[in-house]
């Protein structure tokens, strides 16, 4: 691979996805590309490039979604998950109950763990949400990984990753070494393909944007602009979740840090009130019990 490939190569990735590769990263774009390029019928990367520059639209494709990083697994990092059972949804039942409605985006979704996790916590809920219209929007670049999501098939690996075991039980079903979820766990959560560089309009107002572990891979200017289109797709009230090595500080003056509420924010101007629900984070406790198949 030459240095012009390499530099094709991040321009396309930057354009395409906002992914931004450093000139150490060289190594990483190999080792993603040659299983492709090999695929492909061609003897390495420079000729992969050839094909992308002749015109070759689905192996465009093809490189932006191998480069693509889907790590993911239930219930991560835990405590944003607690935020949004025990803090968030209690106060949003209250501020919506007019309405009766909630909508929630997750906008790197990946394989779907992190909707499903979001969905199993709504289902937690009950009574509290009967007649209530709740609905669950999981978008990802990655048609292949969207297939897997909307599925609901985990493997035992998967499954063990983050997953209390009496929500397994609960709302996992097995065959043979694979756990499906429940149809109507699965029936909570919409997939779509969607670009975040893309225009964000027609995906409507949300109360609650999870957008975890997926600024980190753009850079400062990509990710001012992407915090000005989320704060335009959330309810003037409405809560955003970033991961745990990332800020809105320095990049934008639409939200604030919720005090105590690590990696929750809301927009400026927005009274920050925050009151535990007790009893509620019973269903995130990490039983000791290991699973098995």
């Amino acid at each position: 691979m030459t240095p012009i490939d390499y530099e094709y190569l991040q321009k396309i990735l930057k354009d395409r996805s906002g992914l931004v590769l450093s000139a150490d990263k060289k190594y990483l774009l190999e080792s993603r590309l040659m299983p492709l390029a090999r695929k492909a019928g061609v003897a390495g990367i420079s000729e992969l490039v050839q094909k992308m520059k002749a015109g070759s639209e689905p192996m465009i494709s093809d490189v932006v979604e191998a480069m693509t990083t889907n790590e993911t697994f239930f219930f991560r990092d835990k405590t944003p998950f607690e935020h949004f059972q025990n803090t968030v949804i209690p106060e949003l039942i209250k501020a919506r109950a007019g309405k009766r409605s909630l909508r929630i985006w997750c906008a790197a979704g990946s394989t779907g763990q992190e909707p499903y996790s979001l969905a199993m916590i709504m289902k937690e809920f009950g009574a509290a949400l009967t007649g209530w219209r709740v609905e669950i929007v999981a978008t990802d670049l990655s048609p292949e990984v969207l297939e897997k999501s909307r599925t609901g098939v985990y493997t035992q690996f998967e499954v063990q990753r983050g997953l209390p075991i009496q929500l397994l039980v609960k709302y996992f079903k097995q065959t043979g070494t694979t756990w499906q979820l429940n149809a109507d766990i699965r029936a909570m959560v919409q997939f779509k393909q969607f670009n975040l560089l893309q225009d964000y309009a027609h995906l409507g107002k949300f109360d609650v944007i999870f957008c975890r572990n997926v600024l980190i891979y753009f850079d400062q200017a990509t990710k001012t602009d992407i915090f000005g289109r989320l704060a335009k797709s959330s309810e003037a009230d409405g809560y955003l979740f970033l991961g745990a090595a990332e800020t809105v500080i320095g990049l934008t003056d639409r939200y604030q840090v919720c005090p105590n509420r690590r990696g929750v924010y809301l927009p400026v101007g927005v009274q920050v009130s925050l009151s535990i629900v007790p009893g509620m984070g019973a269903g995130l406790k990490t039983s000791s019990a290991s699973i098995r198949a």
